[in-house]
């Protein structure tokens, strides 16, 4: 039972540290979708979003006004597209028309982003999938809603080095493609390795093959709470360092399963996962990078800075476990240049260099995140940075994820507005030594010996 006192204490976070549901994520099968006719595809993909997700929105709204708990965002996945279209698109351009009908329900239905416009391609890439990733350009350039994605590696299956030779040329393109608007369009593709069927976040969610015909998952956040809980035992020891994050990951993931459990039983609809990654805003107060300062460091970027987040982490997990029976996703915490003020300073000053934030995601949640780079950025430079990310994943058995946007116009220094909370972000330098001769090579870096478990 929740008793008065945690009543005001979750009214407390809510008000003065940020918390907030950051989005309820329905994710749908579009399995039975399938069809050789591209037409009548289209039609049957319109017509599942439409009718399952027509009370999303006034659901998310209703609970939020009952409840008195923000729900920042109300969102869609779905079955990855290359799967769904495989039959019926014989072209790039076949599977740009899918992109334009999921923008297309998207918008009727109300929400801000449809994601699972994906390809899995760990192992290899068929026709299909090609043609897909191919068109991510195009169709992040003619949709305002479509999120994209790719998994290009998993420790069971090593890495597709085929497909992140690729994904550096279509990384570039679709920063070509939307230059006008800083390349926002990379803002909503992510490269993946030990991508989870489940994730509710944005850019990356996708409704796994695994999963039933809808579910909700729900994303929590609260970095501002965790700052604020760790300001209460300022010098205190390790020890009740991590016991202060555990139970404060504990009181924020009770209220996101409140939110998907009353959201399962209006929609009708089974409830999945409750993802406990903080993700950060561009508001005062909402920074993972804070709650390092607030443990002890200067600045994010400090010497401790990967310890500091692996107990982050760690502890948020082991706090989230106790407060519901399905957690699931990425789970953990979020370091996105763009997206957290603290990240954002600590890049301006040089205590954050891109090397460093590779070193952080070998413990956090995701990987290289809402990084801009220069415009100038070679493809196969791209590629490599997402080859060691993607290494990154496959030996540590962990989800890694790297999503870039080379700047075209923008160089070392400038800032970037993306708007919202993709948030803004200054251009970052790159390693400029050449990789193209082992980018060039082609072929599959194979599993780990760990991977062979059978």
């Amino acid at each position: 039972m929740i008793d008065i006192n945690e009543v005001i204490e979750t009214n407390k976070m809510i008000e003065q540290e940020n918390l907030d549901v950051r989005t309820i994520t329905l994710g749908i099968s579009l399995l039975d979708c399938a069809d050789n006719n591209l037409e009548v595809l289209n039609k049957k993909i319109y017509n599942k979003i439409t009718t399952v997700a027509k009370d999303l929105v006034t659901t998310g709204k209703a609970i939020e006004r009952e409840f008195g708990i923000p729900i920042v965002n109300k969102r869609i996945s779905v079955t990855p597209i290359a799967l769904v279209g495989s039959s019926a698109c014989k072209s790039p351009e076949d599977y740009v028309t899918i992109a334009k009908t999921l923008d297309e329900a998207a918008k009727v239905v109300g929400v801000n982003f449809i994601g699972g416009y994906s390809a899995l391609v760990s192992k290899g890439m068929t026709a299909g999938d090609r043609h897909l990733i191919q068109s991510i350009p195009e169709a992040l350039s003619v949709t305002e809603r479509v999120c994209s994605s790719v998994n290009v590696g998993s420790t069971k299956t090593g890495i597709d080095m085929d497909a992140v030779k690729l994904l550096g040329e279509i990384i570039l393109k679709t920063a070509e493609y939307t230059k006008e608007r800083d390349s926002i369009g990379c803002a909503k593709l992510v490269v993946f390795c030990n991508a989870p069927d489940d994730n509710p976040f944005m850019a990356g969610a996708f409704h796994g093959v695994t999963e039933g015909d809808a579910v909700i998952n729900v994303g929590v956040s609260g970095p501002g709470v965790v700052k604020n809980a760790l300001k209460r035992v300022k010098g205190a020891d390790f020890e009740t360092l991590c016991e202060t994050v555990k139970t404060t990951a504990f009181k924020i993931t009770r209220v996101g399963q409140l939110v998907a459990k009353e959201a399962s039983k209006r929609l009708n609809i089974p409830f999945g996962i409750i993802d406990l990654s903080l993700a950060p805003t561009p508001a005062v107060g909402d920074s993972i990078a804070e709650i390092f300062e607030e443990m002890g460091l200067e600045q994010a970027g400090a010497p401790g800075t990967t310890a500091a987040l692996a107990l982050l982490n760690d502890n948020v997990k082991k706090g989230g476990v106790m407060a519901s029976s399905y957690v699931g996703g990425l789970s953990g915490a979020f370091i996105p240049v763009s997206e957290d003020r603290g990240m954002i300073e600590a890049v301006q000053s040089g205590a954050l260099t891109l090397e460093k934030l590779e070193a952080m995601t070998c413990v956090c949640s995701v990987g290289l995140d809402m990084i801009a780079i220069p415009g100038d950025t070679k493809a196969t430079t791209i590629s490599g940075i997402i080859a060691d990310e993607m290494a990154i994943g496959m030996i540590n058995q962990k989800t890694t994820a790297v999503r870039l946007i080379p700047v075209i116009g923008k160089k070392v220094g400038d800032m970037v507005e993306f708007g919202g909370l993709l948030g803004y972000a200054p251009v970052m330098p790159v390693n400029r030594f050449s990789c193209d001769d082992f980018i060039n090579r082609g072929g599959r870096i194979p599993a780990p010996i760990h991977s062979f478990k059978n």
